[in-house]
């Protein structure tokens, strides 16, 4: 009786289990999947493409080589992208998902575009103190749809987890109430169909999918900044409808509805009426937590020691995404290296995150201050924290004087007499300048705001390092 491509998998795996070294075997070649066997070939689905590429050329020849032994005729193995997987978010590398409860079929009832992810539930979202407020209203209104906090309005910046509270809404409404009426779109998709609508003249078809929904999540709402009347004309309307009719709307951003510039006034207006809650950058603890979920999702929690999940936690502060990423970077390099993962394998393969930090401490900079964010600053821009000083007014200087002005005021709470002081000794006016300036800029160019947002990361790490790892950091 011939095997199935499940079986014929299990049997080359079981080999190469015994001839693998576990850290290998864990991080590649559990988490793929048989898909089917095409001729002499087994096709076998990989999470995503890096380990599709990865298994191909490492362990696709040697795989090969064991299906005479294990199957008495020869057998090639080749690795694709799991379809299903290609649709899950970007850092789901190396996770098995959660088991998925069938639903019924009126749940499809809801016209979701994307689909919603089955690892975007409340289950498996991580509350900390950064992110309390937004987690709390959104359980809240899906409990309630409609009935508080409408809408519900998330902002933060990328990586946190707006869009993964938002599916959960969908998630457990659609629980509660499996008949619900969904629409999951981003702002670029609404504006493209409004378009569409215009141009082929089927305006009522689109206004009828969106003011008919029950529950309307839409993602990145500031990327109406600036649109042309009629689309603000139309999303103004659609709310309106929405609104009136009873019906839940939840919304994300990367600002609050204040600053999202060349938004028309009663679009901020409706924005505010519900809840306005921000989710921001996790703290050592909260990090800890959500490598530790991941590393459970993974099944790697023998694999990487407690020790280094604090490690990566106490360096990676950015956000949800790179902390993941780390992970990801840190099995491939500890595979590729043959070696078990420890802080001081971890410490290697993430050195170009620690490479910054380690600059400042050979200055002997180990706690923040004025100066501290002057020289991560001057280092940045390539200049000298003589020229922020100076009183020279060229853009290459006044740039980044500007912005370590910004910085010194949010991270220290420095008054303004005392930034001018160190700045060459410049007025309270001129600083206040500096910080509205930096502030409005941020605002219009989201390249400038990732690269001051990069140097607040590194500072708050310095500013807040636990001891222990200073220690271990200067040992090194």
């Amino acid at each position: 009786m011939s095997l199935s491509p499940a079986e014929v998998w299990k049997r080359l795996l079981d080999r190469a289990r015994q001839e693998l070294p576990d850290q290998t075997f864990q991080a590649w070649l559990e988490p793929t999947e048989a898909l089917s066997i095409e001729g002499s070939t087994i096709f076998v689905g990989a999470p995503d493409q890096f380990t599709a590429d990865w298994n191909d050329s490492k362990h696709s020849e040697l795989l090969s080589s064991y299906a005479p032994i294990v199957l008495g005729y020869p057998l090639s193995v080749a690795f694709r992208v799991n379809e299903e997987r290609k649709k899950r978010s970007q850092m789901d590398f190396f996770v098995s998902p959660p088991p998925i409860s069938a639903k019924p079929s009126s749940a499809q009832n809801g016209t979701s575009s994307p689909p919603l992810s089955e690892r975007y539930t409340f289950d498996l979202f991580v509350i900390g103190k950064s992110n309390e407020l937004a987690a709390a209203a959104a359980h809240a209104v899906s409990q309630a749809p409609g009935k508080v906090y409408n809408p519900l309005f998330i902002y933060g910046d990328t990586g946190l987890g707006k869009t993964h509270l938002m599916q959960a809404v969908a998630h457990e409404t659609l629980k509660r109430s499996p008949k619900t009426r969904i629409t999951y779109v981003g702002t670029e998709q609404f504006m493209n169909e409004l378009i569409g609508s215009i141009m082929d003249r089927t305006g009522p078809e689109f206004r009828r999918r969106y003011r008919e929904t029950d529950l309307l999540l839409i993602d990145d709402v500031h990327f109406l900044k600036g649109r042309k009347e009629t689309t603000q004309e139309e999303f103004f309307h659609t709310f309106n409808a929405l609104y009136e009719a009873g019906r839940q709307i939840v919304l994300t951003s990367d600002r609050p509805p204040s600053e999202i510039a060349g938004l028309e006034a009663r679009l901020i207006s409706r924005f505010q009426w519900g809840m306005v809650a921000d989710i921001g950058l996790p703290d050592f603890e909260h990090r800890v937590a959500i490598l530790k979920q991941k590393a459970q999702l993974d099944r790697l929690e023998l694999t990487i020691p407690d020790d280094v999940v604090h490690f990566i936690a106490e360096h990676v502060r950015s956000n949800v995404r790179e902390l993941e990423g780390s992970i990801i970077k840190l099995l491939a390099y500890a595979s590729l290296k043959h070696k078990d993962i420890t802080v001081d394998v971890a410490r290697e393969a993430l050195r170009d995150k620690l490479r910054a930090i380690e600059g400042l401490e050979q200055e002997g900079n180990t706690s923040l201050t004025i100066l501290t964010i002057q020289q991560a600053v001057a280092k940045e821009w390539g200049v000298t924290v003589d020229g922020l000083r100076s009183k020279t007014r060229t853009k290459t200087l006044t740039t980044p004087r500007q912005i370590a002005m910004y910085l010194a005021r949010e991270l220290l709470a420095t008054q303004l007499v005392e930034i001018g002081n160190a700045f060459g000794g410049r007025d309270h006016s001129t600083v206040i300048h500096s910080l509205e300036k930096v502030q409005q800029t941020m605002l219009h160019d989201p390249q400038l705001k990732s690269r001051i947002n990069r140097i607040r990361t590194l500072l708050e790490t310095i500013n807040f390092r636990p001891t222990s790892y200073v220690e271990t950091i200067r040992v090194s």
